[in-house]
């Protein structure tokens, strides 16, 4: 599984979608910047906790793979569980991406309609122009995790797989058969974190946006 540096983590691709469409989407001024940021911290957060899962699965892989371990049983009952949490969390990111690539583009067609209808030339413009700043955000978000999905999946199927794998043979044999594609995968765990930082700088630039138009 091969990673890019310059993209980042599955999983919050078109973000501000599903944080503009929340219930109540006529709400206009501070009500809607607070709704939005609101959902921004939470979404934020489970970012964050998949980040520093990320790091405890591959420690607890490493850990696994150590040579002379006394106690394996130990170490792979640790593994398994960060693998399960991991799973879950991922579940969790997966499906926002899902709904804010549909809702993203939903909400700003949305936007578009309301712009059209102001009778005042200059409401309008001020509506397009508004909208043109948030798609540009939600833009920066969209680009800084092209791909990403894809390559959560792949480091999820991985690190499930060698989990599998060591459930039928933990002995000192299977685990030195298996370290090879664990450090691979442990090394592509670290490339995935350190990438999904332009996705944080994204939110919270996101973030910053929504607070001014909440003082607008």
């Amino acid at each position: 599984m091969t990673f890019r540096i310059k993209s980042v983590f599955p999983l919050v691709a078109p973000l501000l979608g599903v944080l503009l469409l929340l219930p109540g989407c006529a709400t206009t001024g501070s009500g809607r910047a607070e709704k939005t940021t609101a959902k921004m911290e939470v979404v934020d957060s489970d970012i964050r906790q998949a980040v520093v899962q990320i790091d405890a699965t591959g420690i607890s892989l490493e850990k696994l793979i150590k040579p002379g371990l006394s106690d394996t049983k130990e170490a792979f009952a640790t593994y398994s569980e960060n693998v399960v949490t991991m799973e879950r969390l991922g579940e969790k990111l997966i499906k926002h991406t899902d709904e804010m690539s549909v809702r993203g583009k939903d909400y700003f067609a949305e936007w578009e309609k309301q712009g059209n209808a102001y009778t005042n030339p200059r409401i309008r413009e001020l509506s397009e122009q508004r909208r043109a700043d948030l798609h540009a955000v939600y833009r920066k978000i969209s680009e800084s995790s092209i791909g990403v999905k894809g390559w959560f999946i792949a480091y999820m199927r991985d690190i499930k797989e060698i989990q599998s794998f060591l459930s039928t043979d933990l002995t000192d044999k299977g685990i030195a058969s298996i370290t090879p594609v664990a450090r691979k995968a442990i090394n592509d765990g670290t490339i995935l974190r350190n990438a999904v930082l332009p996705v944080l700088s994204a939110l919270d630039g996101a973030k910053s946006e929504m607070a001014q138009g909440g003082a607008n």
